[in-house]
Order: C-alpha cells, then structure tokens, then sequence
C-alpha cells in the first residue's frame, strides 16, 4: 500500500483536527509499528515543513509544488491525495517551530544525532532551491529547522555546500574534511557517507521508498567531491 494511501487514510480518520495534532499523534497511533511509524512521520514531516517554507519567502511557486512532488516520486494517482494534504498544512494556524519541535521528539529524547531528521532536512534544501535562488528567509527557516532537530553547524554547512553549488565552490565541505585529513581517513570517511546514503540504509532509518530518488543527486555530489580531493590526498 502506498505511503500516501496510508497517510490520507490516517488523516481522513481525523478530519477536524489541526495539521500539527495529526503530527503528535502519529507517535501513539502507530505505537505498535515503528516501521510505519517512521515512514509516516518522515512524510508528514516533508509535508508540514515543505509547506510551511514554501511560504517563508513570501511566494508559493509552481516550482516548489512541482520540486516537492519530485523528492517523492508521487504517482499520479496519488497527486490529489499529496496536494490536499499539502493545502492542509498550508492552512494549519501551527508555526514551523512547533512542527519541527514534534518531529525531533519522534526521535526519542537522548537522540541529538538522528539520521532520519537529516534526511528530512536534505528534502527541504532541494525544495528550498527548486526556483533556482535560496532566499534568506528560507536560509533562516533551514537554519532554525536544523538548530531544533540538533544538526550542528558543520552538518549544517555541508548541506548548504552541497545544495548551494553542487560542492563545486568547495568538495571538502561536502565531505566534511580538511585538506590536511589523511588518505585512509578521507576514504573511510567518503565510503561512510556513500553507505549512509545506500537506498536500504535509508529504508531501515523509515525513509520511504518514494523519497530514494533524491539519493542520487546525495551521492553524485558524494562521488564528485572525492574525484575532486583524492588525487591530491594520494600525493600527501
């Protein structure tokens, strides 16, 4: 069954109830299946916050509609059902800060390093920069949104790298390294961010399967940032 056939059913089953209070009550609806519970909460999430920063530069434009349908792979069958639920989170009265402030705690407490809300994150970038241009304002929203889910500042740059310019400016942002890094590190580094960015890697965390395209675009900036740094670290 489709996540989004899932998620409407969910919401439908609650009709009335704020966008913000269907995203506490995923914790406990789904109590007893944590898969669901993830895959659910990540989309709910890329929902609510998609739509909120769609409107965090003033304008709500085809191209951030057009790039949230792209992260997901949404079939057409299901574009109606995602659209609905995407106006409803529009129209919710909820702050981002509240959303994000919900989602984090899915993590459980004690969880400052939580895979699943960098992943959420890396969606919002791409949408963020569908018109070609990331504004400030959207810039202070992702910030905000990464200082709640507790991905810190160097994280936090090495999304911005990557999304801002592709990692071309700068590929030991993307990786994360110095240039002073050794070889071996460098490369155990590198196959570390490859492999968290595996397709069943992100399915075991609650990705869902809809969400496995952006991966590509992850892992090219990956690959392209190596080929750029390796020659000079194999010369150290």
């Amino acid at each position: 069954m489709s996540i989004w056939v899932r998620i409407s059913d969910f919401v439908t089953g609650r009709a009335g109830n704020p966008f913000g209070a269907l995203v506490e009550q995923v914790r406990t609806v789904f109590a007893g299946d944590p898969e669901t519970r993830a895959r659910v909460a990540f989309s709910v999430a890329m929902i609510a916050l998609s739509a909120k920063m769609a409107k965090a530069d003033g304008v709500v434009t085809v191209d951030e509609v057009d790039a949230f349908r792209e992260i997901f792979e949404i079939p057409d069958k299901d574009a109606g059902r995602v659209a609905a639920l995407y106006n409803l989170a529009k129209q919710d009265v909820a702050g981002y800060h509240a959303y994000a402030s919900q989602l984090a705690s899915l993590c459980g407490s004690g969880r400052p390093d939580c895979p699943i809300l960098r992943d959420i994150l890396d969606g919002l970038f791409h949408i963020a920069k569908a018109d070609g241009l990331i504004h400030d304002k959207e810039l202070t929203f992702l910030a905000d949104v990464a200082a709640i889910f507790g991905i810190g500042p160097a994280e936090f740059d090495r999304l911005k790298a990557r999304h801002l310019d592709g990692g071309a400016a700068d590929p030991w942002r993307i990786l994360g390294l110095s240039p002073d890094t050794s070889y071996q590190e460098a490369r155990r580094a590198y196959l570390a961010l490859v492999r968290d960015n595996h397709p069943d890697t992100m399915a075991a965390r609650g990705v869902p399967e809809e969400f496995f395209g952006i991966a590509h675009e992850r892992i090219a900036a990956i690959n392209a940032a190596w080929d750029a740094v390796a020659p000079s670290l194999r010369r150290q």
